[in-house]
């Protein structure tokens, strides 16, 4: 895949879903953003808020990431959103909102790489959403976290091995490799 046509999807790396299961992987998400911007490649960020009466809260009770301070990008990756293609505010689990959706047609882009937290909501949910509209999606594995802990995010990557193909979940040595041998991701 051409990086031209191919752009990195950093999903909800804020704040409110940094915690003791997901911190670790903030380090790899930044590696990962700094080869990219290398690259020359389009980055993407996405910040979740949770607005009062969504389903989280309706159905389920939950009621994080409603503040400035939550909402807020990890401090590690804030400066990299200043040159990024698009941040995208969303009040849903997926990327693909109206101008998630028109971001992606209008760049042209044929594949999407995504990293991020939490595997098991936003990064799946985007991915399948990806691989539902025509896009080829790709899953950074070692570059994903669930804030619910390992046995979520590794029954997320289970899902995506089934639904959007596991010869498209990458490791971040393996996405980096690419980018930099050979200018694709393929």
């Amino acid at each position: 895949m051409d990086l031209r046509s191919t752009a990195l999807l950093v999903i909800d790396v804020q704040q409110g879903f940094v915690n003791r299961h997901s911190r670790g992987v903030v380090p790899v998400i930044m590696r990962l953003v700094d080869g990219w911007r290398a690259a020359g490649a389009p980055v993407v960020f996405t910040r979740f808020h949770n607005k009062l009466g969504s389903p989280y809260e309706t159905i389920t009770g939950w009621t994080r990431l409603r503040t400035p301070e939550e909402q807020a990008l990890a401090a590690e990756l804030a400066p990299a959103a200043d040159d990024a293609a698009a941040v995208i505010d969303k009040d849903q689990a997926s990327a693909f909102t109206p101008e998630g959706a028109r971001l992606f047609r209008e760049a042209g882009w044929t594949d999407l790489v995504f990293c991020g937290i939490d595997t098991d909501a936003c990064v799946y949910d985007s991915a399948r959403d990806a691989y539902h509209n025509g896009y080829r999606p790709w899953i950074v594995t070692d570059a994903c976290a669930s804030t619910g802990g390992s046995q979520y995010h590794e029954a997320a990557l289970l899902m995506a091995a089934r639904n959007i193909g596991a010869d498209h979940l990458l490791t971040t040595e393996i996405a980096l490799s690419r980018i930099n041998t050979r200018g694709a991701c393929a």
